[in-house]
Protein backbone atom coordinates (compact mmCIF):
# COMPACT_ATOMS: atom_id res chain seq x y z
CA UNK A 1 0.00 0.00 0.00
CA UNK A 2 1.54 3.50 -0.63
CA UNK A 3 0.96 6.33 1.49
CA UNK A 4 -1.63 8.93 0.21
CA UNK A 5 -0.84 12.31 -0.89
CA UNK A 6 -2.77 15.51 0.75
CA UNK A 7 -2.78 18.28 -2.29
CA UNK A 8 -2.65 21.58 -2.08
CA UNK A 9 -2.69 24.21 -4.53
CA UNK A 10 0.26 26.55 -5.64
CA UNK A 11 -0.45 30.05 -5.34
CA UNK A 12 2.34 32.87 -5.69
CA UNK A 13 5.13 30.38 -4.83
CA UNK A 14 3.85 28.73 -1.89
CA UNK A 15 1.35 25.86 -1.41
CA UNK A 16 -1.85 26.76 0.02
CA UNK A 17 -3.62 24.60 2.91
CA UNK A 18 -7.18 23.96 2.49
CA UNK A 19 -9.87 21.54 3.07
CA UNK A 20 -9.68 18.48 1.30
CA UNK A 21 -13.15 16.93 0.33
CA UNK A 22 -11.93 15.08 -2.71
CA UNK A 23 -10.06 12.32 -3.88
CA UNK A 24 -8.25 10.86 -6.43
CA UNK A 25 -8.15 7.06 -7.02
CA UNK A 26 -5.83 4.02 -8.48
CA UNK A 27 -8.13 2.86 -11.41
CA UNK A 28 -6.05 -0.31 -11.32
CA UNK A 29 -6.99 -0.50 -7.79
CA UNK A 30 -10.02 1.39 -6.42
CA UNK A 31 -9.60 0.79 -2.97
CA UNK A 32 -6.60 2.81 -3.24
CA UNK A 33 -6.73 6.65 -2.59
CA UNK A 34 -3.69 8.40 -4.27
CA UNK A 35 -4.36 11.74 -3.04
CA UNK A 36 -6.35 14.05 -1.23
CA UNK A 37 -7.96 16.87 -2.97
CA UNK A 38 -8.57 20.66 -2.53
CA UNK A 39 -11.73 21.92 -4.69
CA UNK A 40 -11.19 25.90 -5.04
CA UNK A 41 -13.36 28.08 -7.16
CA UNK A 42 -13.00 31.47 -7.88
CA UNK A 43 -11.78 33.34 -5.13
CA UNK A 44 -8.57 30.96 -5.55
CA UNK A 45 -8.68 31.48 -9.12
CA UNK A 46 -8.70 35.38 -8.26
CA UNK A 47 -5.48 34.94 -5.72
CA UNK A 48 -3.72 32.86 -8.58
CA UNK A 49 -4.05 35.46 -11.31
CA UNK A 50 -3.20 38.31 -8.95
CA UNK A 51 0.24 36.60 -8.52
CA UNK A 52 0.54 35.90 -11.89
CA UNK A 53 0.11 39.33 -12.83
CA UNK A 54 2.19 40.55 -10.29
CA UNK A 55 4.80 38.28 -11.41
CA UNK A 56 4.67 39.35 -14.93
CA UNK A 57 6.85 42.33 -15.33
CA UNK A 58 9.91 41.10 -13.96
CA UNK A 59 9.71 37.69 -15.49
CA UNK A 60 9.05 38.59 -18.88
CA UNK A 61 11.89 41.44 -18.84
CA UNK A 62 13.94 38.79 -17.68
CA UNK A 63 17.29 37.60 -19.52
CA UNK A 64 16.10 34.91 -21.49
CA UNK A 65 18.63 33.05 -20.65
CA UNK A 66 17.54 33.45 -17.15
CA UNK A 67 13.96 31.24 -18.19
CA UNK A 68 16.61 28.98 -19.72
CA UNK A 69 18.19 27.72 -16.84
CA UNK A 70 14.99 27.44 -15.01
CA UNK A 71 14.14 25.19 -17.60
CA UNK A 72 16.95 22.97 -18.05
CA UNK A 73 17.49 22.91 -14.35
CA UNK A 74 13.86 21.39 -13.82
CA UNK A 75 13.90 19.28 -16.96
CA UNK A 76 17.06 17.20 -15.33
CA UNK A 77 15.48 17.16 -11.61
CA UNK A 78 12.41 15.56 -13.90
CA UNK A 79 14.13 13.34 -16.01
CA UNK A 80 16.22 12.37 -12.66
CA UNK A 81 13.44 11.47 -11.02
CA UNK A 82 11.27 9.88 -14.21
CA UNK A 83 10.69 6.19 -12.42
CA UNK A 84 9.26 7.80 -9.40
CA UNK A 85 7.11 10.34 -11.29
CA UNK A 86 6.40 7.87 -13.86
CA UNK A 87 5.11 5.42 -11.16
CA UNK A 88 2.52 8.23 -9.78
CA UNK A 89 1.33 8.86 -12.68
CA UNK A 90 0.74 4.86 -13.56
CA UNK A 91 -1.35 4.80 -10.37
CA UNK A 92 -3.31 7.82 -10.69
CA UNK A 93 -3.89 7.31 -14.28
CA UNK A 94 -3.82 3.95 -15.27
CA UNK A 95 -1.20 3.92 -18.07
CA UNK A 96 1.24 0.83 -17.25
CA UNK A 97 4.15 1.50 -15.57
CA UNK A 98 6.44 1.80 -19.05
CA UNK A 99 3.62 4.18 -20.40
CA UNK A 100 4.19 6.32 -17.24
CA UNK A 101 7.77 6.20 -17.62
CA UNK A 102 7.95 6.94 -20.86
CA UNK A 103 5.48 10.27 -20.60
CA UNK A 104 7.15 11.61 -17.72
CA UNK A 105 10.53 11.18 -19.64
CA UNK A 106 8.83 12.96 -22.62
CA UNK A 107 8.04 16.04 -20.15
CA UNK A 108 11.05 16.21 -19.33
CA UNK A 109 12.74 16.57 -23.26
CA UNK A 110 9.71 18.89 -23.77
CA UNK A 111 11.13 21.21 -20.63
CA UNK A 112 14.74 20.57 -22.17
CA UNK A 113 13.89 21.39 -25.72
CA UNK A 114 11.64 25.15 -24.64
CA UNK A 115 14.95 26.06 -22.61
CA UNK A 116 16.62 26.27 -26.08
CA UNK A 117 13.95 28.10 -27.37
CA UNK A 118 13.68 30.61 -25.39
CA UNK A 119 17.06 31.87 -26.37
CA UNK A 120 15.88 31.42 -30.27
CA UNK A 121 12.98 34.46 -30.00
CA UNK A 122 13.90 36.08 -33.42
CA UNK A 123 12.29 38.63 -35.45
CA UNK A 124 13.13 40.30 -38.90
CA UNK A 125 15.14 43.28 -40.14
CA UNK A 126 12.65 44.43 -43.37
CA UNK A 127 13.66 47.29 -45.79
CA UNK A 128 10.98 49.73 -45.94
CA UNK A 129 8.72 51.60 -49.00
CA UNK A 130 10.16 54.71 -48.01
CA UNK A 131 14.07 55.74 -47.93
CA UNK A 132 15.71 56.18 -44.16
CA UNK A 133 12.96 54.27 -42.64
CA UNK A 134 14.15 50.61 -41.05
CA UNK A 135 11.54 48.06 -39.94
CA UNK A 136 12.03 45.81 -37.38
CA UNK A 137 9.67 42.73 -36.43
CA UNK A 138 10.16 41.11 -32.80
CA UNK A 139 8.05 38.81 -30.39
CA UNK A 140 7.14 39.84 -26.97
CA UNK A 141 5.36 37.94 -23.72
CA UNK A 142 1.74 38.36 -23.86
CA UNK A 143 0.99 38.40 -20.20
CA UNK A 144 -1.06 35.73 -18.20
CA UNK A 145 -2.54 32.40 -19.40
CA UNK A 146 -5.01 30.11 -18.06
CA UNK A 147 -4.25 26.69 -18.71
CA UNK A 148 -6.38 23.70 -18.63
CA UNK A 149 -5.07 20.33 -19.35
CA UNK A 150 -6.79 16.74 -19.59
CA UNK A 151 -5.98 13.79 -17.59
CA UNK A 152 -5.42 11.46 -20.32
CA UNK A 153 -1.63 13.07 -20.35
CA UNK A 154 -1.35 14.51 -16.85
CA UNK A 155 2.07 15.40 -17.14
CA UNK A 156 2.85 16.09 -20.96
CA UNK A 157 0.19 17.66 -21.92
CA UNK A 158 0.85 20.40 -18.69
CA UNK A 159 4.59 20.22 -19.68
CA UNK A 160 3.53 21.30 -23.60
CA UNK A 161 1.39 24.18 -22.51
CA UNK A 162 3.59 25.29 -19.35
CA UNK A 163 7.25 25.45 -20.90
CA UNK A 164 6.34 27.94 -24.15
CA UNK A 165 4.51 29.76 -21.91
CA UNK A 166 7.28 30.24 -19.64
CA UNK A 167 9.88 30.54 -22.36
CA UNK A 168 8.87 33.34 -24.07
CA UNK A 169 8.28 35.33 -20.58
CA UNK A 170 4.64 34.55 -19.62
CA UNK A 171 3.23 33.59 -16.86
CA UNK A 172 0.20 31.29 -15.76
CA UNK A 173 -2.39 30.07 -13.63
CA UNK A 174 -3.06 25.87 -14.43
CA UNK A 175 -6.20 24.00 -14.06
CA UNK A 176 -5.06 20.34 -13.91
CA UNK A 177 -7.77 17.51 -14.85
CA UNK A 178 -9.80 16.27 -12.40
CA UNK A 179 -8.62 12.53 -11.77
CA UNK A 180 -5.27 13.42 -11.96
CA UNK A 181 -3.82 16.69 -10.43
CA UNK A 182 -0.89 14.46 -8.27
CA UNK A 183 0.87 13.95 -11.47
CA UNK A 184 0.36 17.67 -12.44
CA UNK A 185 1.53 18.43 -8.67
CA UNK A 186 4.80 17.06 -9.25
CA UNK A 187 5.75 19.04 -11.95
CA UNK A 188 4.35 22.24 -10.54
CA UNK A 189 7.00 21.18 -7.01
CA UNK A 190 9.86 20.54 -9.36
CA UNK A 191 9.66 23.84 -11.22
CA UNK A 192 9.77 25.61 -8.06
CA UNK A 193 12.74 23.11 -6.46
CA UNK A 194 14.33 24.69 -10.06
CA UNK A 195 14.23 28.12 -9.36
CA UNK A 196 10.91 29.15 -10.52
CA UNK A 197 9.78 32.82 -8.94
CA UNK A 198 7.14 33.28 -6.96
CA UNK A 199 4.03 33.47 -8.54
CA UNK A 200 5.22 32.66 -12.00
CA UNK A 201 3.66 29.17 -12.26
CA UNK A 202 0.01 29.07 -9.95
CA UNK A 203 -2.37 26.13 -10.03
CA UNK A 204 -5.53 25.87 -8.58
CA UNK A 205 -7.20 22.45 -8.06
CA UNK A 206 -11.10 21.84 -8.37
CA UNK A 207 -13.67 21.15 -10.95
CA UNK A 208 -15.34 22.69 -13.49
CA UNK A 209 -15.73 26.19 -11.64
CA UNK A 210 -12.41 26.29 -11.81
CA UNK A 211 -12.24 26.31 -15.68
CA UNK A 212 -15.08 28.37 -16.00
CA UNK A 213 -13.54 31.01 -13.24
CA UNK A 214 -10.29 31.03 -15.72
CA UNK A 215 -12.04 31.45 -18.81
CA UNK A 216 -13.83 34.26 -17.58
CA UNK A 217 -11.42 36.30 -15.76
CA UNK A 218 -10.39 40.05 -16.68
CA UNK A 219 -6.66 39.54 -16.10
CA UNK A 220 -6.13 36.37 -18.18
CA UNK A 221 -4.71 37.34 -21.68
CA UNK A 222 -5.26 33.92 -23.21
CA UNK A 223 -6.27 30.34 -22.67
CA UNK A 224 -5.41 27.10 -23.48
CA UNK A 225 -7.32 24.20 -23.23
CA UNK A 226 -7.35 20.33 -24.08
CA UNK A 227 -10.19 18.56 -23.61
CA UNK A 228 -13.69 17.26 -24.74
CA UNK A 229 -15.35 19.04 -27.65
CA UNK A 230 -18.60 20.47 -26.04
CA UNK A 231 -16.40 21.79 -23.27
CA UNK A 232 -13.99 23.46 -26.05
CA UNK A 233 -16.53 24.94 -27.40
CA UNK A 234 -17.99 26.67 -24.23
CA UNK A 235 -14.46 27.70 -23.23
CA UNK A 236 -13.78 29.33 -26.97
CA UNK A 237 -17.25 30.98 -26.72
CA UNK A 238 -16.14 32.49 -23.35
CA UNK A 239 -12.83 33.28 -24.00
CA UNK A 240 -14.13 35.57 -27.59
CA UNK A 241 -16.42 36.88 -25.80
CA UNK A 242 -13.62 39.20 -24.00
CA UNK A 243 -11.34 38.76 -26.59
CA UNK A 244 -9.05 36.85 -25.16
CA UNK A 245 -6.98 34.69 -27.19
CA UNK A 246 -7.49 31.00 -27.38
CA UNK A 247 -6.50 27.87 -28.28
CA UNK A 248 -8.22 24.72 -28.46
CA UNK A 249 -7.29 21.10 -28.91
CA UNK A 250 -10.64 19.09 -28.59
CA UNK A 251 -9.96 15.85 -30.02
CA UNK A 252 -10.52 13.17 -32.77
CA UNK A 253 -12.11 10.43 -34.84
CA UNK A 254 -9.00 9.30 -36.73
CA UNK A 255 -9.09 6.96 -39.67
CA UNK A 256 -6.31 4.17 -40.63
CA UNK A 257 -6.37 3.01 -44.21
CA UNK A 258 -5.42 -0.08 -44.64
CA UNK A 259 -5.03 -0.95 -48.71
CA UNK A 260 -4.53 -4.60 -50.42
CA UNK A 261 -0.70 -3.55 -51.33
CA UNK A 262 0.05 -3.02 -47.39
CA UNK A 263 2.44 -4.84 -44.97
CA UNK A 264 -0.34 -7.45 -43.45
CA UNK A 265 2.63 -7.65 -40.25
CA UNK A 266 3.13 -3.71 -40.44
CA UNK A 267 -0.64 -2.94 -41.00
CA UNK A 268 -1.28 -5.15 -37.58
CA UNK A 269 1.56 -3.74 -35.66
CA UNK A 270 0.19 -0.18 -36.61
CA UNK A 271 -3.43 -0.54 -35.86
CA UNK A 272 -2.73 -2.30 -32.39
CA UNK A 273 -0.41 0.48 -31.25
CA UNK A 274 -2.54 3.86 -32.31
CA UNK A 275 -6.16 1.94 -31.23
CA UNK A 276 -4.98 -0.22 -27.92
CA UNK A 277 -2.21 0.93 -26.20
CA UNK A 278 -2.48 3.64 -23.48
CA UNK A 279 -6.13 2.03 -23.08
CA UNK A 280 -7.09 4.15 -26.27
CA UNK A 281 -7.44 7.28 -24.50
CA UNK A 282 -5.49 9.54 -26.48
CA UNK A 283 -7.14 11.93 -28.64
CA UNK A 284 -5.22 10.50 -31.70
CA UNK A 285 -5.94 6.78 -31.45
CA UNK A 286 -7.15 4.98 -34.39
CA UNK A 287 -10.60 4.29 -33.74
CA UNK A 288 -11.37 3.95 -37.60
CA UNK A 289 -9.89 0.96 -39.83
CA UNK A 290 -11.08 1.40 -42.91
CA UNK A 291 -9.88 -1.62 -45.13
CA UNK A 292 -9.50 -2.53 -48.64
CA UNK A 293 -11.80 -5.73 -49.48
CA UNK A 294 -8.86 -7.40 -50.55
CA UNK A 295 -6.53 -7.63 -47.49
CA UNK A 296 -9.64 -7.54 -44.93
CA UNK A 297 -10.46 -10.95 -43.73
CA UNK A 298 -6.95 -11.81 -43.32
CA UNK A 299 -6.49 -8.06 -41.32
CA UNK A 300 -9.49 -8.73 -39.16
CA UNK A 301 -8.10 -12.25 -38.34
CA UNK A 302 -4.53 -11.12 -37.57
CA UNK A 303 -5.82 -8.09 -35.45
CA UNK A 304 -8.40 -9.80 -33.62
CA UNK A 305 -5.50 -12.48 -32.49
CA UNK A 306 -3.16 -10.00 -31.32
CA UNK A 307 -5.97 -7.78 -29.41
CA UNK A 308 -7.79 -11.19 -27.89
CA UNK A 309 -3.82 -11.91 -26.23
CA UNK A 310 -3.49 -8.09 -25.23
CA UNK A 311 -3.14 -8.78 -21.03
CA UNK A 312 -5.28 -6.16 -19.40
CA UNK A 313 -4.37 -5.78 -15.66
CA UNK A 314 -3.02 -3.28 -13.00
CA UNK A 315 -0.82 -0.76 -14.57
CA UNK A 316 1.94 -1.24 -12.23
CA UNK A 317 2.30 -4.91 -13.21
CA UNK A 318 5.56 -5.35 -15.30
CA UNK A 319 3.44 -8.18 -17.37
CA UNK A 320 0.34 -5.47 -18.25
CA UNK A 321 0.01 -4.57 -22.08
CA UNK A 322 -2.93 -2.34 -20.99
CA UNK A 323 -4.29 -0.63 -17.69
CA UNK A 324 -7.91 -0.14 -16.93
CA UNK A 325 -9.64 3.19 -17.98
CA UNK A 326 -8.83 6.21 -15.41
CA UNK A 327 -12.47 6.50 -14.55
CA UNK A 328 -15.90 4.43 -13.71
CA UNK A 329 -17.85 7.17 -16.22
CA UNK A 330 -14.68 6.16 -18.83
CA UNK A 331 -15.26 2.88 -18.29
CA UNK A 332 -18.72 3.05 -19.18
CA UNK A 333 -18.55 5.16 -21.82
CA UNK A 334 -16.73 2.62 -23.67
CA UNK A 335 -18.95 -0.53 -22.86
CA UNK A 336 -22.05 1.78 -23.95
CA UNK A 337 -20.69 2.53 -27.15
CA UNK A 338 -19.83 -1.44 -27.76
CA UNK A 339 -23.39 -2.14 -27.11
CA UNK A 340 -24.53 0.80 -29.64
CA UNK A 341 -22.54 -0.82 -31.98
CA UNK A 342 -23.93 -3.78 -31.30
CA UNK A 343 -27.57 -2.99 -31.66
CA UNK A 344 -26.38 -1.06 -35.03
CA UNK A 345 -25.38 -4.25 -36.56
CA UNK A 346 -21.94 -4.22 -35.62
CA UNK A 347 -20.13 -8.36 -34.92
CA UNK A 348 -17.76 -8.47 -32.20
CA UNK A 349 -14.58 -9.78 -33.28
CA UNK A 350 -12.52 -10.44 -29.78
CA UNK A 351 -13.88 -8.48 -26.87
CA UNK A 352 -16.73 -6.57 -25.78
CA UNK A 353 -17.35 -8.32 -22.20
CA UNK A 354 -16.65 -7.23 -18.66
CA UNK A 355 -13.57 -8.19 -17.06
CA UNK A 356 -13.56 -9.93 -13.62
CA UNK A 357 -9.78 -9.40 -12.08
CA UNK A 358 -8.66 -10.12 -8.98
CA UNK A 359 -9.05 -6.40 -7.81
CA UNK A 360 -11.67 -4.17 -8.52
CA UNK A 361 -10.53 -1.81 -10.69
CA UNK A 362 -12.17 0.20 -14.29
CA UNK A 363 -10.98 -2.49 -16.51
CA UNK A 364 -12.28 -2.73 -20.29
CA UNK A 365 -11.89 -5.78 -22.59
CA UNK A 366 -9.98 -4.39 -25.50
CA UNK A 367 -12.80 -4.78 -28.50
CA UNK A 368 -12.60 -4.91 -31.93
CA UNK A 369 -15.90 -4.29 -33.94
CA UNK A 370 -16.60 -5.40 -37.78
CA UNK A 371 -19.09 -5.75 -40.09
CA UNK A 372 -20.03 -1.60 -39.38
CA UNK A 373 -20.71 1.00 -41.94
CA UNK A 374 -19.16 4.76 -41.96
CA UNK A 375 -22.72 6.13 -40.64
CA UNK A 376 -22.88 3.86 -37.48
CA UNK A 377 -22.82 6.18 -34.03
CA UNK A 378 -19.36 4.20 -33.40
CA UNK A 379 -18.15 5.31 -36.69
CA UNK A 380 -18.84 9.14 -36.06
CA UNK A 381 -18.12 9.50 -32.14
CA UNK A 382 -15.10 9.57 -30.17
CA UNK A 383 -15.06 6.60 -27.88
CA UNK A 384 -11.76 7.58 -25.65
CA UNK A 385 -11.04 3.99 -25.07
CA UNK A 386 -9.97 0.77 -25.90
CA UNK A 387 -12.34 0.40 -28.84
CA UNK A 388 -11.72 -0.08 -32.64
CA UNK A 389 -14.46 -0.56 -35.68
CA UNK A 390 -13.38 -1.96 -39.23
CA UNK A 391 -15.03 -0.58 -42.16
CA UNK A 392 -14.26 -2.29 -45.68
CA UNK A 393 -14.04 -0.37 -48.70
CA UNK A 394 -13.66 -1.01 -52.34
CA UNK A 395 -10.76 0.77 -53.34
CA UNK A 396 -8.49 3.83 -52.29
CA UNK A 397 -11.46 6.77 -53.16
CA UNK A 398 -13.90 5.44 -50.94
CA UNK A 399 -11.78 5.16 -48.39
CA UNK A 400 -10.67 8.67 -48.72
CA UNK A 401 -14.15 9.50 -48.51
CA UNK A 402 -14.96 7.86 -45.53
CA UNK A 403 -12.15 8.52 -43.82
CA UNK A 404 -12.42 12.64 -44.62
CA UNK A 405 -16.04 12.07 -43.71
CA UNK A 406 -16.86 13.17 -40.03
CA UNK A 407 -16.08 16.21 -38.26
CA UNK A 408 -13.24 15.55 -36.49
CA UNK A 409 -9.99 15.90 -38.28
CA UNK A 410 -6.91 15.32 -35.78
CA UNK A 411 -4.46 12.61 -37.27
CA UNK A 412 -5.22 10.20 -40.19
CA UNK A 413 -3.26 7.33 -41.49
CA UNK A 414 -2.49 4.85 -43.95
CA UNK A 415 -1.01 1.25 -44.69
CA UNK A 416 -0.03 0.97 -47.92
CA UNK A 417 3.48 0.43 -50.28
CA UNK A 418 1.92 2.41 -52.88
CA UNK A 419 3.99 5.82 -53.16
CA UNK A 420 1.37 7.20 -55.45
CA UNK A 421 -1.35 6.22 -52.49
CA UNK A 422 1.00 7.79 -49.73
CA UNK A 423 1.12 11.10 -51.52
CA UNK A 424 -2.09 11.60 -52.38
CA UNK A 425 -3.53 10.92 -48.84
CA UNK A 426 -0.69 12.95 -47.87
CA UNK A 427 -1.85 16.34 -49.59
CA UNK A 428 -5.75 14.86 -49.34
CA UNK A 429 -6.53 13.41 -45.99
CA UNK A 430 -8.36 16.37 -44.05
CA UNK A 431 -6.01 15.85 -40.78
CA UNK A 432 -3.91 17.97 -38.96
CA UNK A 433 -1.24 15.69 -39.13
CA UNK A 434 -0.75 12.13 -41.65
CA UNK A 435 0.96 9.15 -41.43
CA UNK A 436 2.02 7.05 -43.78
CA UNK A 437 2.71 2.88 -42.03
CA UNK A 438 3.17 4.65 -38.85
CA UNK A 439 0.23 4.52 -36.13
CA UNK A 440 -1.75 7.67 -36.10
CA UNK A 441 -1.24 8.16 -32.37
CA UNK A 442 2.38 8.71 -31.78
CA UNK A 443 3.80 12.37 -32.66
CA UNK A 444 7.46 13.92 -32.15
CA UNK A 445 7.60 17.40 -29.09
CA UNK A 446 9.78 19.59 -31.27
CA UNK A 447 7.01 19.95 -34.45
CA UNK A 448 3.47 21.56 -34.31
CA UNK A 449 0.73 19.96 -33.13
CA UNK A 450 -3.00 20.14 -33.78
CA UNK A 451 -6.13 19.27 -36.41
CA UNK A 452 -8.30 20.87 -38.71
CA UNK A 453 -12.16 20.91 -38.91
CA UNK A 454 -13.82 20.31 -34.89
CA UNK A 455 -10.61 18.75 -33.64
CA UNK A 456 -8.83 21.86 -33.12
CA UNK A 457 -9.34 25.78 -33.17
CA UNK A 458 -6.37 28.46 -33.10
CA UNK A 459 -2.60 28.07 -32.87
CA UNK A 460 -0.76 24.65 -33.49
CA UNK A 461 0.80 23.55 -30.06
CA UNK A 462 4.86 22.11 -29.43
CA UNK A 463 7.83 23.03 -31.37
CA UNK A 464 8.23 27.01 -32.32
CA UNK A 465 4.80 27.24 -33.62
CA UNK A 466 3.71 27.73 -30.22
CA UNK A 467 5.47 30.68 -30.25
CA UNK A 468 2.69 31.65 -32.57
CA UNK A 469 -0.05 31.59 -29.52
CA UNK A 470 2.30 32.54 -26.00
CA UNK A 471 3.88 35.43 -27.91
CA UNK A 472 3.02 38.58 -29.55
CA UNK A 473 4.56 40.35 -32.86
CA UNK A 474 5.61 44.23 -32.86
CA UNK A 475 6.54 45.58 -35.66
CA UNK A 476 8.77 49.18 -34.98
CA UNK A 477 9.59 51.97 -37.85
CA UNK A 478 12.67 54.20 -37.26
CA UNK A 479 14.27 57.02 -39.24
CA UNK A 480 17.72 57.59 -39.22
Amino acid sequence: MTDTLNLSHWINGEKVDADRPGESRNPSNTNEVVAHTPKGGAAEVDAAVAAARAAFPAWSEASPEVRSDILDRASNILMERKDQVGRLLSREEGKTLAEGIGETARAARILKYFAGEALRIHGQNLASTRPGVEIQTYRQAVGVFGLITPWNFPIAIPAWKMAPALAFGNTVVIKPAGPTPATAEALIAILHEAGLPRGVVNMVIGDGDVGRAIVAHPDIDGISFTGSQTVGASVGKGAMERQARVQLEMGGKNPLIVLDDADLERAVAIALDGSFFATGQRCTASSRLIVQDGIHDRFVALLAEKVSALKVGDALDPATQMGPAVSESQMETSYSYIDIARSAGGRIATGGNRLNLNQPGWYVQPTLIVDTTAAMRINTEEVFGPVASTIRVKDYEEALAIANGVEFGLSAGIATTSLKYARDFQRRARAGMVMVNLATAGVDYHVPFGGSKKSSYGAREQGFAAAEFFTQQKTAYSWS
